[in-house]
């Protein structure tokens, strides 16, 4: 099934996204993880692909195994990173051939120890480019799916030169966008408007990421370059050293958030479950029982 189909029917589409684990433990546990949720019955999920294409084979053979096994349609994340064009022909043919029919798209992040991205030999500089391979390759085969950063990209954080950015992705073939994690929901309307303005016109679906502790999120936020409100902030450092405390309000900071952008015309909400289910389960069932997924 397309995403792409799914958004034509009209209904909001929420959304999970996973990465692939490193021991045979933590393969367990994500299988536990995508079971449980899959009972929320998530419109699609996602599959991360490690730095430097380093999870590329684990990647592919899990969303092979939840399309298959777990029933649900799946998205595989393809980068530009440490690939060349036939190494990432490879892996999309590989996609194919087990009838996996979404992609998201994205230029990828520098590797550990690498300040900034540098294009592999007979690779892509951009996202765009990679988007244009696949459309040249696949034509209207795959629905392609891709990354926005209503904040800016960390690289990028000039508003008006970075939607322009994202228009050239859409231009090149996108089906939908993703965001980036944020916690202020202006920045989201803000950056749909400015979106809007330029002509980019398919769905834009808002990333949300339930805080689970103040030490990572601290860490996402540096990466990723969102911010956090003022108020949110000083309430994670009155209650950093209680873990339960800070999960507690990372799942009302999350419900709250998806409840506002909802009745803002939100086209759904995409999760970055960090491989964990019991926020998320929480957030969604919430929601569903609010009648609003």
């Amino acid at each position: 099934m397309k995403i792409s189909d799914l958004f034509s029917a009209q209904r909001r589409l929420f959304s999970f996204e996973f990465f692939p684990p490193k021991t045979d433990a933590g393969g367990l546990a994500l299988e536990r993880t995508i079971r449980e949720l899959a009972e929320l019955a998530p419109a699609f999920v996602s599959v991360t692909y490690g730095a430097g294409g380093s999870t590329r084979t684990k990647t592919v053979d899990l969303v092979r195994w939840i399309e298959r096994e777990a029933r649900l349609t799946a998205m595989a994340h393809l980068t530009c990173v440490g690939a060349s064009q036939e190494e990432i022909g490879a892996v999309l043919d590989r996609l194919v051939d087990a009838g996996i029919e979404n992609v998201m798209v994205l230029r990828g992040d520098p590797p550990a120890g690498q300040a900034t991205f540098e294009r592999a030999p007979g690779g892509f500089s951009y996202a765009a480019d990679l988007v244009r391979f696949i459309r040249k390759r696949f034509g209207r085969k795959l629905c392609l799916g891709g990354a926005g950063s209503p904040e800016g990209h960390i690289e990028c954080r000039d508003l008006d030169r970075d939607v322009m950015h994202l228009k050239a992705k859409v231009d090149a073939g996108l089906d939908f966008v993703v965001t980036q994690l944020f916690f202020d929901n202006r920045v989201y309307f803000d950056f749909v408007a400015r979106a809007r303005a330029a002509g980019v016109d398919v769905p834009i679906i808002p990333g949300l990421m339930p805080i689970r502790t103040v030490a990572g999120i601290e860490r996402m936020t540096t990466l990723s370059g969102a911010s956090l409100p003022r108020a949110l902030h000083a309430e994670l450092e009155r209650c950093r050293e209680d873990d339960a405390a800070v999960a507690a309000l990372g799942i009302a900071q999350t419900t709250a958030q998806a409840v506002e952008l909802l009745h803002g015309g939100a086209p759904g909400v995409h999760f970055y479950t960090l491989n964990q289910s019991p926020a998320t389960r929480i957030i969604l069932t919430a929601l569903k029982t609010a009648r609003l997924a």
